[in-house]
């Protein structure tokens, strides 16, 4: 039986290099072969013994292997595939998703918030590839979206693997995806879920606390038993829920801080001229710094 294929996409920016040391370590957990892939459409069809003077892909070749050096450093006995593939990046990202267990990509990060700036291409990547795709920022720990107070900014809570879960509809894979993780990595798992008011929780002279403790309680119950069935497939996986009667978005953000990865998931199939991302899996791509995971289902 042939190993699985962790594939990460090089540009040759910070970024990507985090994204190979993320997917080298990945691919050591799961003793996965690493694909290092750069894809450019001007790259040159030569022969194998073209002399080094006359390679017209040195400079690609180069890219590829200086996130090799750095990956064998880390793992010395990682098998790594290195792959330079002549078409556009999209196309070739696409592909390498449906012939690997993942894809790794990086993402920078720009302001106060440090919001992901994801290009066109990582965004149709992430919407379209049926497998799971992994956005890792070069500086890939979560950090928290509120202000540092007088006493400086919030202790970090324990590291852990954060799904966020709609309930809307199946998240088997995405559970899947964030339970085996969190074993893998030996964490804990915290299951989020942010579920909006109804308008009848809202009276003339403010909230109504009733109704937010029983949104919240029955919030719960739909919770626990989505988890159930992975609780006892992964008894060695401690997990925390969290509940808000809170719009899902800012919930999960919120709760992320200090974690080692997020896993989120997103509709194959949305209705025709609807983002192929829905908002919570958008929120989390340019407002949470840690890698993330965006898993595909039905």
């Amino acid at each position: 039986m042939e190993p699985d294929v962790i594939t990460v996409g090089l540009d040759g920016s910070p970024a990507s290099l985090a994204a190979a040391r993320w997917a080298a370590d990945e691919a050591a957990r799961r003793q996965a072969v690493l694909r290092l892939l750069h894809a450019w459409i001007l790259l040159a069809a030569e022969a194998p013994d073209t002399p080094p003077d006359r390679d017209r892909n040195a400079g690609a070749r180069q890219l590829v292997r200086r996130a090799r050096d750095e990956v064998r450093e880390r793992h010395p006995r990682l098998q790594i595939i290195e792959d330079l593939v002549g078409a556009e990046a999209e196309p070739a990202l696409l592909g390498a998703a449906g012939e690997s267990q993942m894809i790794v990509l990086g993402s920078r990060a720009l302001g106060p918030w440090e919001s992901y700036v994801l290009g066109d291409v990582s965004l149709n990547v992430v919407g379209r590839a049926k497998g799971p795709v992994v956005l890792v920022r070069e500086d890939g720990r979560a950090t928290s979206p509120r202000h540092e107070g007088a006493d400086g900014p919030p202790p970090a809570p324990e590291a852990r693997v954060v799904a966020g879960l709609s309930l809307n509809g199946p998240c088997d894979r995405t559970l899947d995806f964030a339970f085996d993780a969190a074993a893998r990595r030996g964490l804990s798992l915290q299951a989020v879920h942010g579920r909006p008011l109804p308008v009848h929780a809202y009276t003339p002279w403010g909230l109504d606390p009733d109704a937010a403790t029983e949104l919240a309680k029955e919030a719960d119950v739909e919770l626990q038993d989505a988890l159930s069935p992975w609780c006892e497939r992964f008894p060695e996986v401690l997990v925390q829920r969290t509940v808000l009667p809170e719009s899902p978005s800012r919930v999960l953000v919120q709760s992320v801080f200090g974690a080692e990865l997020l896993v989120v998931g997103r509709r194959l199939h949305r209705p025709p001229l609807a983002p192929r991302l829905g908002p919570v899996a958008h929120a989390a791509l340019h407002h949470v710094t840690c890698p993330i995971a965006v898993i595909a289902h039905e």
